[in-house]
């Protein structure tokens, strides 16, 4: 380590040469090719594997005091915890990521492309986990590095709580840290997760939005009966599930049920909203202008408003129809909210607007698994917020995009509850990054950026000293 003292300047260059000289990369592929799939539950050795991995020989060389914890969860990956405490009274940053990746999907890469090997073309760096998430909680640790061997510490107090079950809903997190609530405590939570809006701004995202998932369904009788002797005379419900779900939404995407949307979006929302830059992709969608609520941006329909989705809609057999009336039909919903309505009013509220309108039949089952998921929102204006978003500016040159709530799922809501801190997260990834698909990738100029930002945000808290 170097004496205590040295610059910013030099932190934020010694991170950019980690990645320069290949050490970071060199760290990656070992990283990668441990198959942490965690929706294979033979893969458990796996995850455990990889939090030792990055528990000795990486955290353990920086000073921290590292352990594999198993996870009270029955069957669920461990989470790796390791704390480097410098001073008690000095401000303490809970670091987050996960070390497990959805399934490989091996047979479906491109050829030449190896999920669990690094291949590296162009900007473009393949492998399962490079951008999600094994990647980005990489740059944050590489980060410290860099300040630790510039400054001779960090001059602030740093958990990083490593989980293995992201990717199928983070199953016992919550009883982990419940159990382990001292031991996690910090000021903040940073995390490093998700695409951010465009390629050449940096992003601060502040939680996620919920999601609440069902299945509608009309049962009707029992067997299916032939289509020229009974249709027209016994009820379809096919026709019943789709009258009930226009009532439900608009033909243009204007939600319908009450209660299902904010009574307004709060102004440090709607101010960080009308601050976004977004990037058109080549291969991603446009979006439809027309649909949605009216009146509302394009940032706000994405991140301050409720969405509905139908995920499925199913009648009889799609791949084999024959000549019935069929006795059911079933479609499964996703409401995805902010923080501004609440989540267990979601299927109440529908159950109401179903009743007033005569469909008694429509029944709606829950969906309790990792479609699940609550909302939180740190505030845009918490002073956490401003000091990482100047920081950004400081390294980067650009004033960041501050995303009040990511769009997708993340388990910003149960550190939040548990420990009561803000919650920032640093995204290092881009929309067409195919995370959760064949051929994931990551861009190199953003995790080469990613490690400048990081060492500066890292060099920032410990020079601050709130």
């Amino acid at each position: 380590m170097a004496a205590m003292g040295g610059n910013r300047a030099a932190a934020v260059d010694r991170a950019y040469k980690r990645f320069d000289d290949g050490s970071y990369l060199e760290l990656l592929r070992k990283l990668v090719a441990i198959p942490t799939e965690s929706q294979v539950s033979s893969r458990l050795p796996e995850l455990y594997q990889y939090c030792s991995t990055l528990a000795g020989p990486v955290l353990d060389n920086l000073g921290f005091k590292t352990e594999v914890l198993d996870n009270p969860h029955s069957g669920a990956g461990p989470v790796m915890l390791a704390l480097r405490i410098e001073d008690p009274a000095k401000p303490t940053v809970l670091i987050y990521g996960h070390g497990d990746v959805v399934r490989g999907i091996d047979s479906q890469w491109r050829a030449g492309l190896d999920p669990w090997q690094i291949t590296v073309e162009g900007d473009c760096i393949y492998g399962r986990g490079t951008a999600d998430n094994k990647g980005q909680h990489l740059i944050a640790i590489e980060g410290m590095r860099a300040v630790l061997q510039e400054r001779g510490s960090l001059g602030f107090n740093a958990k990083v709580f490593i989980e293995t079950g992201e990717e199928v809903g983070s199953p016992g997190i919550a009883e982990f840290l419940s159990l382990h609530r001292d031991r996690c405590a910090a000021d903040v939570f940073i995390g490093l997760d998700g695409p951010r809006q465009t390629t050449f701004v940096p992003e601060i995202k502040l939680g996620a939005r919920g999601a609440v998932a069902f299945d509608l369904i009309v049962r009707l009788r029992e067997g299916a009966h032939h289509s020229g002797h009974w249709g027209g005379i016994l009820a379809d419900p096919g026709f019943i599930l789709a009258h009930a779900l226009s009532t439900m939404v608009s033909k243009t995407g204007q939600i319908q049920v009450q209660r299902w949307t904010p009574a307004k979006i709060p102004e440090p929302v709607r101010r960080a909203c009308a601050g976004l830059l977004f990037e058109d992709l080549p291969n991603l969608p446009k979006s439809d202008q027309n649909w949605g609520e009216p009146g509302l941006s394009l940032a706000e329909k994405i991140f301050a408003w409720t969405s509905v989705v139908i995920l499925a809609y199913r009648t009889g057999d799609p791949g084999g129809p024959t000549n019935s009336v069929q006795p059911e039909a079933t479609a499964r919903l996703q409401v995805r909210h902010t923080v501004d309505i609440s989540g267990e009013d979601i299927i109440p509220a529908l159950r109401r607007h179903l009743d007033d309108r005569g469909f008694q039949s429509v029944a709606i089952e829950p969906i309790k698994d990792r479609d699940m998921f609550l909302a939180a929102r740190t505030d845009p204006d918490e002073p956490w917020v401003r000091m990482v978003a100047q920081s950004l500016e400081r390294t980067t040159g650009r004033a960041p995009n501050v995303v009040p709530n990511s769009s997708g799922g993340n388990p910003s809501r149960v550190f939040m509850d548990t420990l009561g801190v803000p919650v920032i997260w640093i995204p290092n990834s881009y929309a067409g990054c195919s995370q959760h698909a064949p051929n994931e990738h990551a861009l190199a100029p953003l995790l080469r950026e990613g490690l400048g930002i990081m060492a500066g945000i890292w060099w920032d808290v410990g020079a601050d000293g709130r």
